[in-house]
């Protein structure tokens, strides 16, 4: 299935506000020391590598290293999901306006171990207009998003401003690239997508933050490399805001695109 048509950690004012539901002493002592405001340094030679196998992730950039939101995202799945934030995108399109989201994915086992480690950058968002749209997205009726696959198309990429060098680098001589679904048994035509909610915060004292409910699905494809098995992710994130910054007015849906790869945690530190 292609799609081709479809381009807590602090109590006080955020309870307040409403941001956080829950507070437990675990929020408080975040996975690598990460906290708001802090420098995350990154070894360049993952990413290197990726891109020059095909991947489409951004290479971080020096002014892309500082953590300005933290969110813990709660999905139907043990263990726990935590994004650090080095960029944010609320609402836009790109197109419109909008900048590339860019975070650190970080997730711990039942244990409080942590296991994968994904450094993602925004391919791009969309804004499901119809309901039609949405439910493919929500992946209500059966089919769309929880797909056993999905492509990305070479003339989709180039509509996004990649260039001819960098696409020939991804798709060679095909017109699409497939990814496959990574969750559930790869038997199955369609498995249900992940279903939940991410509380962000902005700052440490909770004044500023967004609350949404999520719908999520973890894709995958092999990169050309033939010296190492490098994967790169594609994470498709149906996102239903529910507030922000305390205003529940504020409902919107969209629809993102985030490319990425694994990143081993020697090869992170965050000051």
């Amino acid at each position: 299935m292609g799609w081709k048509d479809a381009l807590h950690y602090v109590k006080g004012a955020a309870e307040k506000k409403g941001f956080l539901d829950s507070h437990t002493e675990q929020d408080l002592h975040l996975p690598l020391g990460a906290r708001i405001g802090g420098l995350i340094q990154l070894q360049k030679t993952p990413f290197i590598r990726a891109i020059s196998n095909g991947s489409f992730i951004e290479m971080p950039t020096d002014a892309q290293s500082i953590i300005k939101a933290i969110s813990r995202v709660n999905l139907n799945i043990s263990g726990n999901v935590y994004r650090y934030y080095l960029a944010l995108n609320d609402g836009l399109a790109l197109g419109d306006g909008g900048a590339k989201e860019i975070f650190l994915q970080v997730y711990v086992n039942q244990q409080g171990e942590i296991g994968d480690i994904i450094y993602c950058s925004q391919l791009t968002r969309i804004i499901p207009e119809t309901e039609e749209d949405q439910q493919l997205f929500m992946g209500l009726s059966g089919h769309g998003l929880g797909d056993v696959n999905y492509c990305l198309w070479r003339e989709q990429l180039a509509e996004l401003g990649y260039g001819t060098a960098d696409l020939r680098a991804a798709f060679g001589d095909e017109e699409a690239i497939e990814y496959w679904r990574d969750a559930g048994d790869p038997e199955q035509e369609f498995v249900q997508p992940f279903k939940g909610s991410e509380t962000r915060l902005d700052d440490a004292q909770g004044i500023h933050g967004l609350k949404q409910e999520i719908y999520y699905m973890p894709y995958r494809r092999q990169l050309k490399d033939d010296v190492t098995e490098s994967l790169e992710y594609l994470f498709i994130t149906t996102e239903i805001v529910q507030s922000q910054n305390g205003d529940s007015s504020k409902r919107e849906i969209h629809v993102d695109f985030m490319v990425g790869i694994p990143v081993e945690l020697e090869r992170i530190v965050i000051q």
